[in-house]
């Protein structure tokens, strides 16, 4: 059983060691003239988090409509408004992909002319700060991370309270291996956001990576429960012979993951080992349940003979 669980643990590290790098969003496209379908020129986008957190950031499309855009946190849904001189404003809300996934999204914008005397008013002109983090997205976009850098450490020395700014620049500094940096610039963003979990997964990575064991098991205390990652402690725990220090974190995957099969396995025959035959009853059967044809189905059901 522990050498197969040890097959297990490769997986799920994997999986868990990249957690944090899927979180931001990509999103391109064009803006058009919605009767000729021309490119509209001076378009300006304000993107609005609508859920978790305090986001208001507008960026502005290029002279042929085209546009490019990086959100930190692509994990919550933002509101896109889309408006132009001579046009009728254009709103949305939707959730991108993650996970390096480019989202493509056009967008049509129906002449002035058409609009009612209600129309929304034209948008704001743009913040010189917010203005130097959309280019800083777009230098991260197309991986020049260093002209990125640069932008972003731009926002900040103006704009030193813009969180979205802290966070791109901890990113950055990741992606160039900077961990000293990383830590400097997560840490700005949490002390402004202390809900802002995503950030503590950076931290407790770039901990990781600089040898601070202590200080990366604070940060990722503070973040986000992650299942695969206390499924992994509990596992070292099995294999080193502590199962009663075991079962509370294969309790807590499962509480962060209900599906989580192989939390529920593992709990089933630690249970078995010790003798409490109804849990290991309930834990055996909710794993073949999710997963009928799963490696260690055939284990459990011999186990259920003898937990009776």
């Amino acid at each position: 059983m522990r050498r197969s669980l040890a097959l297990c643990l490769l997986l799920l590290a994997s999986i868990a060691g990249n957690a944090f790098a899927g979180a931001e969003a990509r999103m391109t496209g064009k803006i058009v003239d919605a009767a000729t379908k021309k490119p509209i020129p001076k378009v300006a986008i304000r993107v609005e988090a609508t859920e978790q957190r305090h986001f208001d950031q507008t960026y502005n499309a290029k002279a042929d409509g085209s546009y490019a855009l990086m959100l930190v946190d692509g994990t919550i849904k933002y509101k896109f408004t889309v408006s132009a001189p001579g046009y009728q404003p254009y709103e949305e809300t939707m959730k991108l992909k993650i996970g390096g996934e480019r989202n493509e999204k056009d967008f049509e914008l129906q002449p002035a002319a058409a609009a009612t005397p209600a129309a929304a008013p034209q948008a704001k002109a743009a913040d010189p700060a917010v203005l130097a983090f959309n280019d800083g997205a777009r230098l991260y976009n197309d991986q020049k991370t260093d002209e990125a850098i640069g932008k972003f450490k731009e926002v900040v020395a103006a704009k030193p309270e813009m969180i979205a700014a802290w966070e791109a620049l901890a990113h950055a500094y990741f992606r160039k291996k900077d961990y000293p940096n990383t830590i400097e610039a997560a840490k700005k963003a949490v002390d402004l956001a202390p809900d802002e979990t995503d950030m503590y997964v950076l931290l407790a990575e770039a901990y990781d990576k600089t040898g601070d064991k202590a200080n990366a098991a604070a940060a990722r205390a503070k973040g986000p429960i992650d299942p695969a990652q206390l499924f992994n402690e509990a596992a070292h725990l099995i294999n080193t012979g502590k199962d009663a220090d075991a079962e509370p974190l294969l309790k807590k995957a499962i509480a962060a993951n209900d599906k989580m099969a192989i939390a529920y396995y593992e709990l089933g025959m630690l249970y078995a080992r010790m003798q409490k035959n109804a849990e290991a009853r309930e834990n055996l059967s909710k794993y073949l349940e999710l997963d009928p044809n799963g490696k260690d189905a055939a284990t459990a059901k011999e186990m259920l003979k003898y937990v009776k």
